[in-house]
Formats: C-alpha cells, structure tokens, sequence
C-alpha cells in the first residue's frame, strides 16, 4: 500500500537539515558557535537564488518568442515573476541584518577555516547575473570570473557559467521586444499635425518631442540636448570621451531607448501599462542588486576591514568596484532624463490609438 504524503519527506527536511555541517566542529578543531549561522544563512541564500532562476526561465521563454501576444497573459505573467524576484531580493537584503548579528571576532574564530572558498565561487549568483544582462567584459576585476584555481570555479561550473554568458540574456531578449514595437510605423502617424518646426531628419514624433525637451531645459541643463541626440538618434557630440558616451547608453540600442521611453511618456493609456510596469520591475531589480552588493560591502568592512577576502579576492576593494560598475539596466533608469510634463505630450493621432488597442 502506498504511503501517504509526509511533511518532512515531500520537503526532503531529512537532507536539508543534515546539510549543515560546521568545520569549526571538527575533531581537531575549536567549535565556533556562529559558524551555524553563517552556513544557514548562505544555503538560504542558494534556495533563493534557485527560485530567482526558476522564474527568469519563464520571462526569459516569454522574451523569447518571436512575436508576444500583448493581449495574452504572458505579459501580465512576466509582470508578475519580475515582481516576485523584487520581494525575494528585498528578503535577500533583510538577511544581511541577521548575519549582521556575528561580530568581527565570532568570524574570525572559523574564518580561516573557509580558506580558498568564498561567495564569490556561488555558481547560482554568477548565472543569475549573467541571464539578467551583466556581460563578462563590463565586470570589475572581469580576469576574477574566468579562474579554475584555487579561490576560483571548478571546471564544471566554469564551463556552466561560460555556456549561459554565451546565450542571449534577458536584457538582450527585452531590446528585441522594444525594438520590435510598431508605434513609429509610417501609416499611423499620416494624419499627425506636426507642431515644431523641422529639427531632425528622423520621426515627426521625436522632432515634436525633442523641440519641447529642449524648451524645458534650463541653461544649465543645456549639454542635455546632446546627449539626447546621442542617446535615442546616435548622433555623437563633439568632444565627448568613449568613457562618457558609455556613461550615457551601454546596453540597449536607440531603437529600443525609444520605444521605452514611449511608453514612459504614454504610460497611463491601458496598452502601455503592464509594459511600463514590466521596464519599471527591471530597474528596481538593477536597484535592489545594487542595495544587496552595498549591503555586502558595508558587512565585508566591518567584519575584516581591508583584508584579503578568503577567496583571494581584494575583499572590500573588489567589492565596491562591483558596486559602481555592475549596474544592467542603467541605460533604461535614465530615461527619466529625457521625460517632460505629462500635459505637454504631444497628442498621438487617432490611426495610432485605433491599431495599438486603446479603443475597440
């Protein structure tokens, strides 16, 4: 007779709470209290990391059609696992005040047990960032990601991570959808009554829109115009550096800058909404990433200063280099840059409003 579901089996508790074994309990070794905590606190770590994963397999399948049905429940689904991943982020971030509680001198009565391992060796967190977008040649330090040495990957989860930065990422498959969006097709704008004059050889939209950009902006503010101009057209400004022009659009094409500001600007019309919120989700991820790398910047400090990390890393230095130059979305935050007031918007033509869905 087939036995009936059980709690601990269908949770597998027997092996998950058998997997935490503290070296400081070793014979031989000087048993460290906090050590506990720190090994529960990591594993509970590597589960979120898996459910994250599991649901980036989704918006990642979603992305990855050829062509997304905006009145299907993919999007609305998308919208929801990307919200999911925001509230597992933020737990991520409170987990950091529990470990909070070990103090330097509880660590360092097991730390030099954990020598070459560090978090930096956690295949799950490398692919996670990999699928959102970080590309390996605009990481700090990049030479780290790349070593099968002590302190580095096996050669197992080096060739997984390789393979998963060779495939296209989420960001990559969100630039395919922007740029695929049809609100600048010919025939929808036949009728739009243009109210600036000639400007820019490109849209009547974007000529529209940038003549009343650029009468909002103070004298200041006044250099704005060109990065706009190399942001959404690639017209490149005099005498501005490569390092500059990256500053200003790194990841995402024009094309694709445009659509999303697009829908920035026409959020509130129902069509737009769950796209606008699906962008939105992506720059609060990029957001709580970097809250949880400054969090684990701010703990590395307290508990071992300026001391190596225990995977050969510089410690606290490799940490905030990874916090000023990890951002993946970035180019989609800055678009609040270049929005104007909701009552100066210029009005989108009927044809437009009919093709999109607004109206039945």
């Amino acid at each position: 007779m087939e036995q009936p579901m059980y709690y601990g089996d269908y949770l597998q508790l027997g092996r998950i709470l058998d997997a935490q074994r503290p070296v400081s309990f070793e014979k031989g070794n000087e048993p460290a209290h906090d050590e506990m905590l720190f090994i529960v606190i990591h594993q509970a770590y590597e589960l979120w990391f898996k459910q994250i994963l599991f649901e980036l397999d989704y918006v990642m399948g979603v992305f990855g059609q050829e062509k997304i049905n905006d009145n299907s429940e993919d999007l609305n689904l998308v919208r929801h696992r990307l919200n999911r991943i925001i509230q597992i982020i933020q737990l991520l971030n409170q987990q950091v005040n529990i470990l909070d509680t070990m103090t330097p001198l509880d660590f360092l009565e097991f730390r030099n047990l954990l020598t070459p391992s560090s978090g930096f060796q956690s295949k799950q967190f490398r692919l996670l960032e990999a699928r959102l977008g970080l590309q390996l040649e605009k990481r700090h330090h990049q030479a780290y990601y790349k070593r099968t040495n002590e302190g580095g990957f096996t050669q197992t989860d080096y060739e997984s991570i390789t393979a998963t930065e060779a495939q296209k990422s989420l960001l990559q498959l969100v630039n395919d959808w922007l740029e695929r969006m049809p609100f600048f097709t010919t025939s929808y704008w036949k009728d739009y009554q243009s109210v600036a004059p000639c400007g820019i050889p490109q849209h009547v939209f974007w000529n529209d829109y940038r003549h009343i950009y650029q009468a909002g902006l103070t004298e200041r503010e006044r250099n704005k115009l060109a990065d706009f101009d190399y942001v959404f057209f690639e017209e490149i400004p005099a005498g501005y550096s490569p390092e500059q022009l990256y500053l200003l659009r790194s990841n995402f094409s024009p094309a694709a800058l445009r659509s999303a500001l697009f829908i920035m600007l026409y959020r509130d019309f129902p069509m737009f909404q769950t796209s606008y919120q699906i962008l939105d989700a992506l720059i609060e991820i990029d957001h709580l990433m970097s809250n949880w790398r400054h969090k684990h910047l701010v703990m590395v400090r307290r508990m071992i200063g300026m001391r190596v990390g225990t995977g050969n890393t510089s410690g606290a230095g490799y940490l905030e280099g990874a916090l000023n130059k990890h951002y993946v979305y970035r180019d989609l935050s800055g678009l609040s840059t270049y929005l104007i007031e909701r009552k100066k918007l210029p009005k989108l033509p009927d044809e437009l409003i009919r093709n999109l869905g607004f109206m039945h």
